[in-house]
């Protein structure tokens, strides 16, 4: 299976992932990152020895988009977007999802505790 395929076909697998993985952390880091005229609150899971990451992207108007990033064979890197549906949402703890909005519209970036996220 294709990085294109796993992500268009199984976002769910990989936001539960993403949760797990940064909830287990004792700090937790929710970035705001804007590009171009677009802006959002983001938390990322890295892959070093794969040289992969993942992440979780919450725009305005609570719309959310899973980041799979990788490189290619010729070292470039190639990010993939899937705007995620209700049911994929709904994977994400409610406190997390409160704290990426806060991110968001306050345009600044916080670190938690992990287990804060977790409810």
């Amino acid at each position: 299976m294709t990085y294109e395929e796993l992500v268009k076909k199984h976002p769910g697998s990989l936001v539960e992932k993403i949760v797990t993985e940064v909830l287990s952390k004792d700090i937790v880091q929710v970035y705001f990152e804007e590009e171009d005229d677009q802006q959002w609150a983001v938390i990322k899971v890295h892959i070093y020895e794969e040289d992969k990451e993942m992440a979780l992207r919450l725009l305005p108007d609570n719309r959310w988009v899973l980041q799979f990033g990788y490189y290619d064979d010729e070292d470039e890197f190639i990010e993939l977007l899937q705007p995620l549906t209700q049911l994929e949402i709904d994977m994400i703890p409610k406190r997390l999802q409160k704290v990426m909005a806060k991110v968001v519209s306050g345009e600044e970036g916080l670190r938690l505790p992990g287990n804060f996220l977790s409810m």
